[in-house]
Parts: structure tokens; C-alpha cells; sequence
């Protein structure tokens, strides 16, 4: 779905729901990118999935949307390690309900976090008129180590057929120049290995999640990764596209289950 009025920053993905395209620089030059997504649910209300820093057009588009902001009834916070704009989320938007995992309730202290988790079925269930979660299986949600941000919260919105995710799911759309060799590259976060738990069935546990997300990415039209851009189609590409990614990381399942069963 195209909506020529819109910003190029903001991405309208299909009814209710719009990919907001941030940035972010590896030591202040390379701009990989982040997002937030704003989705209208079926009782009117918004939801505000992540946050990052918002552009001037991207701020009048969320704001002309929702009533100023008085229409948004919750920020998700969806992955443990992208905190850098939460409190200004919050200042922004002070009356939307908080939800986060443990890492931002620890992070934002005396923020009025909610006591259900973003990786949580209690939470999950708070809003599942509107939306499908999924937490991966098998691997660290939030490891000692914080420099592995592969896994995430996957929010699925099925009335437009989009797929929320952040570093679990990296897509690259690469410069025009480039395009006639590799269009485009998708693929599982590279630090897969080092967050498998270090237990018998881990990486079987991760392997049948995978499984069951292209199944899901059956009906996913859009797939909006924070690092990156939205990959869009509407011919079953998506899930295609997940399956490739997969099968790329088996071998790093199988070297798991060689060492832990």
C-alpha cells in the first residue's frame, strides 16, 4: 500500500499500520537503521511498537494520526536492547500504558512500566485482537553478554499482513549500483551461535521456532526490520526469503546439537 501524501520515512504497509524508518550509527558513521511501527487496533486506539527518534514529518504524521498522541494506548517495547529512545518515547506519549522486558524495566527505573512483558503470554494476550507474538525459542532473550542483540518480541499484524521484527531478522537492500549482482540480502542476526542456550535440544527447540515463523511468514505481505528496510510482496516471497535464511544458519544448529545433544 502507497500513500503519496505520506513522508518517504513513513511506510503505510497495508489498514492500519505504518513502519516509521529511523536512524542509527555505528560509532556515530554507519547508519544501519531502526523503527517503530504504529498500528491502529480494531477499538480505534494505537499502539506505538518500539521507538526511535523521530523526524519532524514523522512526528506530525504519528501526532496528526493519533490526536496528538492522546489516541496511542501502549508502547511495546519489543527488544530488550534498542532503549535509546524509551524515555523520550515516554515524555512524548506520558499517558500510553509502558511495556517492556526486564531489561528496559531495569534500565527505566521509575518508569510506570506495566508488570506483564513484552515476552510474555499475559501480554500477548492483552492485545491479541490486533496482533500475533512470538518470542524465539531456544536462544537467550537477553544474554550476560550485550553486545548479542539477536534475539526479539516478532509482532504480527494480520489485517495488513506485516511482520514487525527487529535484529532477529536482518534485511539489506543494497545501492542501486549493486542491485544487478545482489539485489538484496536477508538473513538470521549473525551472533545466532552464541545466544543458543547451552543445553541438550536448544538448537531443536530454535529450528522448529523457525519453522513455524515462515509458516507465518505465509501471510506476511510486508517485513519490517529495524536494520535495514521493508521487504515487500505480495507472492509468497517473504516466507521464501526466511526459509533461504534458515537454511543458511543449519549448520551452525547442527555444530550446537554436536556438542550439546
Amino acid at each position: 500500500m502507497t500513500d503519496h501524501s505520506l513522508p518517504s520515512t513513513v511506510i503505510a504497509t497495508g489498514v492500519g499500520f505504518w513502519n516509521l524508518r529511523g536512524s542509527f550509527k555505528l560509532g556515530g558513521v554507519l547508519d544501519i537503521g531502526t523503527h517503530s511501527s504504529l498500528v491502529q487496533r480494531k477499538n480505534g486506539k494505537y499502539l506505538l511498537l518500539d521507538a526511535c527518534g523521530l523526524k519532524d514529518e514523522q512526528q506530525r504524521f504519528v501526532d496528526a494520526q493519533t490526536d496528538g498522541g492522546k489516541a496511542i494506548e501502549a508502547i511495546l517495547h519489543l527488544h530488550p536492547f534498542h532503549t535509546m529512545w524509551m524515555k523520550a518515547a515516554h515524555a512524548r506519549y506520558p499517558y500510553a500504558r509502558l511495556y517492556g522486558t526486564a531489561r528496559h524495566h531495569r534500565l527505566g527505573t521509575g518508569m510506570p512500566w506495566q508488570p506483564e512483558t513484552t515476552d510474555s503470554e499475559a501480554m500477548h494476550a492483552l492485545f491479541a485482537d490486533d496482533l500475533t507474538f512470538s518470542v524465539p525459542r531456544g536462544v537467550e532473550l537477553i544474554p550476560s553478554n550485550e553486545n548479542l542483540h539477536f534475539s526479539s518480541v516478532l509482532a504480527f499484524h494480520p489485517a495488513s499482513r506485516s511482520l514487525h521484527v527487529d535484529d532477529t531478522i536482518n534485511y539489506v537492500r543494497l545501492p542501486p549500483v549493486l542491485r544487478a549482482v545482489k539485489p538484496d540480502l536477508l538473513s538470521l542476526h549473525p551472533t545466532l551461535a552464541r545466544v543458543l542456550e547451552k543445553r541438550a535440544g536448544a538448537a531443536s527447540d530454535f529450528r522448529s521456532w523457525a519453522l513455524e515463523l515462515v509458516k507465518q511468514c505465509a501471510n506476511v505481505d510486508h517485513l519490517c526490520a529495524a536494520h535495514g528496510a521493508v521487504l515487500a510482496s505480495t507472492d509468497g516471497a517473504v516466507a521464501r526469503r526466511v526459509e533461504q535464511a534458515l537454511a543458511k544458519v543449519d549448520s551452525k544448529l547442527k555444530a550446537h546439537e554436536r556438542k550439546y545433544g
